[in-house]
């Protein structure tokens, strides 16, 4: 069975920091690639970094140069450094295994999230 465990998540005043870690088992993250999405309150998903299996990362606009998405496929863990936090990245964080195409696509590979809250 393929389980996606992140964690790190927590509260944060604005300008902060916080480190995500999403863990795999019963998969072999070396063989996808790796998205990090978010949910804000009342909002739709958001793709905000991707990480090919050869290393090539992709964010959305509003976290780049803020986040940074990495993996060690030794630990079979993807991460997503976060700084200079804000309060419009408070959200639920997913991880998510999938593939990419010019783009990335989700497979069916989801963790149960990690809220990051942004406050003051």
């Amino acid at each position: 069975q393929v389980q996606l465990l992140e964690s790190g998540g927590g509260l944060v005043q604005p300008g902060g920091s916080l480190n995500l870690s999403c863990v795999g088992s019963g998969i072999i993250f070396s063989a996808y690639a790796v998205g990090w999405y978010r949910q804000p309150p009342g909002k739709q998903r958001e793709l905000v970094a991707s990480i090919t299996q050869d290393g090539s990362t992709n964010y959305v606009d509003s976290v780049t140069h803020r986040f940074t998405i990495s993996r060690d496929n030794a630990k079979n863990t993807v991460y997503l450094q976060m700084s200079s936090l804000k309060p419009e990245d408070t959200a639920v964080y997913h991880c998510n295994a999938g593939g990419y195409r010019k783009t990335y696509y989700p497979y069916n590979y989801w963790g149960q999230g990690t809220q990051v809250t942004v406050s003051s």
